[in-house]
């Protein structure tokens, strides 16, 4: 991950947590990073101090299904004037195109095309538009069905919401998804900001068209500077959540990056990973 450099004279705080966290992973893992102390504040959560970086902290929590990172200073959340999310395996469980699809049983084919372009392997908005004229001809009353009967917030998603809020930060969510979601995830999450793509319905059925620019990753970008703007903060002062290649402009722009259960390519340039805990782990980086 972009800001975890491995160097074996760097000392620094290691966060560590998961469901479970025994004595003897918190001894090994100390032994491991040649901790001088060791602070538990909750059984899912441990500080690590003063350690060192050690490569084989990765592997080890990997194996262990945990989630680290390593800190210099700890950060409080309350120093950030803006959370941003991505939808879609972010904020929520499912990748809604997906599930639409399951509707018209193209589920497998919109599926193979979500994942390629997640991993940055397809130009996103050709992506989309390929998958959204699989939909032509669906009736807009499956986009109801999948918000009642398929839509889940991911784990922690409320919880990281309510602390954000109560430390005095701005939400936002951008999804390269649709409106038809997100607008009505805002109202039923409070959230302050929203951008995302416009379906096409004709007669009460999807056209397999989409309305206007697509959201894809500068657009995503520009809107949390806009955003950011609007606030009179720097995006240094947001923190992003995403999971896909279409998310990492927008990350780069934050000052604290989580790559939430993402493709590798994420992984690799976010400032934090959340694998195996839900949304609110970011808490546990975020005093």
């Amino acid at each position: 991950m972009a800001g975890l450099t491995f160097r074996p004279s760097s000392m620094s705080l290691l966060v560590v947590q998961g469901p479970s966290l025994p004595h003897s992973t918190i001894s090994e893992l100390s032994t491991l990073t040649g901790a001088s102390a060791v602070v538990q504040p909750r059984p899912d959560v441990v500080h690590l101090v003063d350690v060192q970086r050690h490569q084989g902290v990765a592997e080890y929590c990997q194996a262990h299904r945990l989630d680290y990172a390593f800190l210099g200073q700890p950060r409080k959340l309350s120093e950030f004037c803006l959370l941003t999310m991505d939808m879609d395996s972010t904020l929520i469980a499912i990748e809604c195109i997906d599930e639409i699809a399951d509707f018209a049983g193209v589920k497998p084919q919109v599926a193979a095309i979500t994942e390629a372009a997640m991993r940055g392997e397809l130009d996103f908005p050709t992506a989309l538009r390929q998958r959204v004229a699989l939909l032509s001809g669906l009736p807009e009353s499956v986009l109801q069905r999948v918000y009642d009967e398929r839509l889940r917030l991911s784990p922690g998603a409320e919880n990281l919401l309510a602390a954000a809020r109560s430390a005095g930060l701005k939400t936002l969510l951008v999804s390269g998804g649709f409106t038809y979601f997100v607008r009505r995830l805002a109202t039923q999450l409070g959230l302050d900001y929203t951008l995302a793509n416009e379906l096409e319905i004709r007669s009460g059925a999807l056209t397999g068209q989409v309305l206007g620019n697509i959201v894809d990753a500068p657009a995503k970008a520009a809107k949390l500077v806009s955003v950011c703007q609007e606030l009179g903060c720097s995006t240094q002062q947001a923190v992003v959540l995403g999971d896909g290649a279409n998310d990492l402009k927008m990350m780069a722009l934050g000052g604290f990056s989580v790559a939430f259960r993402a493709k590798p390519v994420v992984q690799r340039q976010a400032t934090v990973a959340l694998n195996y805990c839900g949304l609110d782990g970011v808490l546990n980086w975020l005093e």
